[in-house]
């Protein structure tokens, strides 16, 4: 036990002559074991670097990249911008007009007789790869979730345009409700309301087979 002691107390007196105690000075440059990003590669606004050819901090953006505040849209070719801002509160973005749950698909996807089924059909896809699991294939809650045996998946039929304006149904995908996690990060926009009208259709199609 002695030498035990007497190595502790070694090991202690090399650790404070070698760092010395808090709130020492020191006119060398300290020895730093986690620098927490104290110092930094940077470029500071308007200012020059001799790191770039042209001698120019500032640099434009890369190509392909979307600048902080945008967000995509989606990828559905010819339905509505390419990007929007991630504040947005318009109906495209939010599913809302106002503090309403607004109804019918946004002007901005600019749908038109030619595309819509189009739409559709990439509202399939999309539904295919991220509803599907749960909410099955004609939408009626008996997905492959409901077969190896979790419960409580509704089915999309129970939610109809009269009690469920498509604003609540996009608001629903994009937070989510219950036991279903929100899928705003995983499904952009313009998806979004494409799933929705599927689901529509979907519906309207049970419907005149119940008829």
């Amino acid at each position: 036990m002695r030498y035990f002691f007497l190595a502790f107390a070694l090991i202690v007196l090399l650790v404070i002559s070698f760092f010395g105690f808090r709130g020492d000075t020191f006119s060398g440059t300290p020895l730093r074991l986690f620098p927490d990003m104290d110092d930094q590669d940077k470029i500071k606004t308007q200012k020059p670097s001799e790191f770039f050819a042209d001698g120019l901090g500032s640099r434009k953006p890369v190509a392909g990249t979307i600048p902080r505040g945008f967000e995509q849209s989606g990828v559905v070719k010819g339905f509505g911008h390419d990007h929007s801002f991630g504040n947005s509160i318009s109906y495209l973005d939010t599913g809302k007009m106002g503090d309403a749950y607004g109804d019918g698909m946004p002007s901005e996807l600019r749908l038109t007789d030619k595309n819509r089924a189009g739409f559709l059909r990439h509202g399939k896809e999309r539904y295919i790869i991220s509803c599907m699991p749960c909410h099955g294939e004609a939408a009626d809650g008996k997905g492959i979730v409901a077969v190896i045996g979790i419960p409580a998946v509704p089915s999309l039929m129970n939610f109809p345009k009269p009690n469920y304006p498509d604003g609540k149904m996009f608001e629903t995908i994009a937070k989510g409700k219950g036991l279903m996690s929100g899928y705003g990060y995983n499904i952009p926009v313009n998806d979004r309301w494409a799933i929705i009208a599927y689901v529509r259709a979907l519906q309207a199609a049970s419907k005149t087979a119940s008829k």
